[in-house]
């Protein structure tokens, strides 16, 4: 009998070695990351139109993520903020660096860093990459505006097949651009892109590494085969409600400058229409290009063994508020898609709040390395098991303005004071700006103060 308490000891260590033994151990991660892409277009996000098939069973296996947001609304600033996991500015090692310097082969495949697009994917040329953060760097060339095909500019109306005169790099109307042609989709950048990033989990199975495939669409141009736009007609397109006087209680300062009325495409309701019509097309051709390397993960059995995280750097506007792309911290562009699939991991939706500069924090912890001290993110490791769980009360974004967004509620404030304020579950779509509303002075001097609060935080982090 006295020796009971012992064998229960014995046995309780055992069941706990054995679960550990169990448990799977991630050595690598996946990091794949689209451009300019809204979450609000995938199928796991709500879209009952857009064809989004493998990042949706991506999502059916991981955490998806409901309410994530970027920290820069244009690709330089959210790619830089991401990559270093600090609010501004790039006082630290990169992601891709960490992984390197504790003996993981680090590769960056496409478009990681800023390159401008079109520029930097015709020249074939790296745009503002970090070579330290690599063991190998891959750019993915593509001809973009000039692939030959049906060529569009809808803002300005114009269809040709002729490669003269077509809208490009610099060129002031290259963000209408589409292109339709004849072919399997393997000249186009994303595809090469799937295709190296495949060779390189083939190559390094048997090692840890830590792999940054980013793709390009659905950025402008928008270009891919026939056979993406074909489930798409501009017909049946739905474009966002136009409302009369939406812009009134918008401060001027915060007015972005592409709106329909300067850039021509209000002339033209069906090109509106066309242009959702290549952004899915778009969509969909990169998501074939994501499911092509998860597939060759899986074939690979690295599943058990690698961290998988989807993300775009930012939202994008296809007319909302007759606004078109990004630079404002509205909520078209600051949410972003992110989705976190992990060995073992039980699949699930997290409505909690959470930043882009919590993937770096996120997969350091959960390949085992210590986050270094000046990361501003958080890790969402305990939101990866309960999806309940929170690690921070808000999210803040930099453009123009600066915005604090709460499970509930949207507020922006810009550098001359002026305010905009939303009840995001009664108008989601910031139809209406509660900020001069005397019913909601206290939940905007709420929301001001938070946005402080959060400032002084990260300011003091950064010193």
């Amino acid at each position: 009998m006295r020796l009971f308490p012992l064998a229960i000891l014995l046995l309780t260590s055992l069941t706990s070695i054995t679960s550990f033994a169990a448990e799977p151990k991630i050595k690598s991660v996946l990091f794949l990351i689209s451009d300019d892409l809204r979450a609000s277009t995938l199928g796991c996000y709500g879209d009952q139109f857009c064809q989004t098939p493998n990042i949706d069973k991506l999502a059916e296996k991981g955490m998806l993520f409901e309410r994530a947001y970027c920290q820069g609304t244009v690709c330089g600033p959210s790619r830089t903020s991401l990559m270093h996991s600090r609010y501004r500015g790039n006082d630290n090692i990169t992601l891709g660096q960490h992984f390197k310097e504790n003996g993981t082969y680090s590769a960056r495949v496409g478009k990681i860093f800023h390159m401008r697009v079109p520029g930097d994917i015709i020249a074939g040329t790296d745009g503002n990459d970090i070579p330290a953060c690599w063991t190998e760097k891959f750019n993915s060339q593509g001809n973009e505006a000039h692939t030959p095909g049906d060529y569009a500019c809808l803002n300005l109306n114009i269809f040709t097949d002729k490669l003269e005169g077509r809208q490009s790099t610099r060129m002031p109307h290259r963000m209408f651009v589409s292109v339709k042609y004849e072919g399997d989709g393997s000249d186009q950048p994303d595809h090469k892109t799937a295709t190296k990033t495949i060779e390189l989990l083939q190559k390094h199975k048997d090692q840890p590494f830590f792999i940054a495939a980013g793709f390009v669409r659905p950025h402008y141009p928008m270009v891919a085969p026939y056979q993406y736009f074909k489930p798409y007609p501009w017909e049946k397109m739905q474009v966002p409600e136009q409302v009369e006087g939406d812009l009134d209680d918008i401060p001027k300062i915060g007015i972005i400058k592409s709106r329909s009325v300067i850039n021509g495409i209000d002339k033209f309701p069906d090109n509106q229409k066309r242009m959702w019509s290549a952004y899915y097309a778009s969509i969909t051709f990169m998501d074939e290009q994501v499911g092509r390397i998860v597939a060759e993960l899986d074939r690979l059995g690295l599943r058990e063994s690698t961290a998988i995280v989807f993300t775009s750097d930012h939202g994008y506007h296809l007319g909302d508020h007759t606004y078109w792309q990004k630079n404002d911290v509205h909520e078209q562009v600051t949410r972003v898609p992110l989705i976190i699939a992990t060995p073992g991991q039980k699949p699930g939706r997290s409505g909690s709040i959470v930043e882009l500069v919590d993937i770096y924090p996120t997969v350091s912890e959960l390949t085992g390395l210590t986050i270094p001290k000046n990361v501003q993110g958080k890790s969402l490791v305990t939101i990866l098991k309960a999806p309940e769980a929170e690690v921070k009360p808000g999210a803040v974004s930099f453009a123009k303005g600066t915005s604090w967004r709460t499970k509930d509620w949207a507020y922006i404030r810009y550098k001359n004071g002026k305010e905009e304020l939303y009840d995001m579950k009664e108008d989601p779509g910031q139809i209406t700006n509660l900020a001069g509303d005397t019913h909601h002075a206290e939940q905007l001097s709420k929301m001001a103060n938070g946005l402080k609060k959060r400032a002084r935080e990260y300011s003091v982090r950064r010193r």
